[in-house]
């Protein structure tokens, strides 16, 4: 069983009885697919101003005929192609329609989208962080995520004690978002030391000036105090929370007692933290 899938369009009689004559077995030598795919591709080229359209007929995945602006006439690209580029060529006002394409297609929808795409921009977002809690084991992986940027041209580089570093570092293809954004992950394989400084540095055209992400090698000492010292903040903000409650409690008790009412009665004292608070 043969199966033709023709979108239409003028000398198709013609490619029909091409394509009817190389479906026979003979013509082949071998065996035929039962399904045959006929294909046309449309693409507009801009490069510095100058404006290019391309027009491809496939079938089954080979390109046997096109139209190309830049030469103005259909060629034939394999034989299959040849009888049909010459009657398409002899019809003036279908010929005509493809040569003026590159304006009344490509220029007209470049200028109509070229202010959401060529000028579109969109600053990057930068993280930091290494692949594991354990930061100072040797052969570990800094990640540099960079994230809903716009458009896909973009430089990450890594520094380690300002010295840029080159070995050791991969990086991702950037990624579609889907929304027009694109994320990208750079990688470095580090021997981190205590004190050492790495940088991601991020370079875009939305950006007046390079982007750069600091992360510097902590010891485990030095998390340590961080975290006691967050942590007695913490406390020492619940503790004075608590003591504006009470001292709110016994002050609307006392209100209640000098106007007749009977209030609740507050008990306790004010603990040290409420000091703070100048009372």
């Amino acid at each position: 069983m043969a199966v033709f899938w023709v979108t239409g369009a003028p000398g198709m009689a013609a490619l029909m009885k091409s394509l009817a004559m190389l479906s026979f077995p003979l013509a082949q030598g071998r065996d035929t697919p039962e399904l045959y795919v006929y294909q046309r591709r449309s693409d507009c080229y801009e490069f510095n101003g100058t404006h290019r359209y391309l027009e491809r007929y496939i079938y089954n995945r080979e390109v046997y005929v096109q139209f190309d602006s830049a030469v103005g006439v259909f060629v034939a690209v394999t034989e299959l192609g040849r009888q049909t580029a010459k009657n398409w060529n002899i019809q003036r006002e279908f010929l005509e329609l493809r040569q003026s394409a590159v304006d009344t297609v490509c220029r007209h929808n470049y200028e109509l989208d070229k202010g959401f795409t060529l000028k579109r921009t969109v600053p990057p977002k930068v993280n930091v962080s290494p692949s594991k809690k354990e930061a100072l084991q040797p052969h570990s992986l800094l990640i540099c995520h960079v994230t809903d940027f716009y458009p896909g041209h973009i430089q990450v580089r890594w520094f380690l004690n300002g010295q840029e570093e080159t070995a050791g570092v991969v990086a991702t293809n950037p990624i579609h978002n889907g929304d027009w954004t694109f994320q990208l992950l750079v990688m470095l394989e580090m021997s981190p030391q205590q004190g050492d400084v790495y940088t991601c540095h991020v370079e875009h055209p939305s950006l007046d000036r390079p982007v750069t992400v600091e992360w510097k090698v902590q010891s485990d000492s030095t998390r340590s105090k961080m975290l006691t010292g967050v942590g007695g903040f913490v406390l020492g903000l619940i503790a004075l929370v608590m003591s504006f409650i009470l001292h709110f409690q016994r002050w609307r008790g006392r209100k209640l007692l000098e106007s007749g009412q009977q209030g609740p009665q507050p008990t306790g004292g004010i603990s040290t933290p409420f000091f703070l608070l100048g009372m």
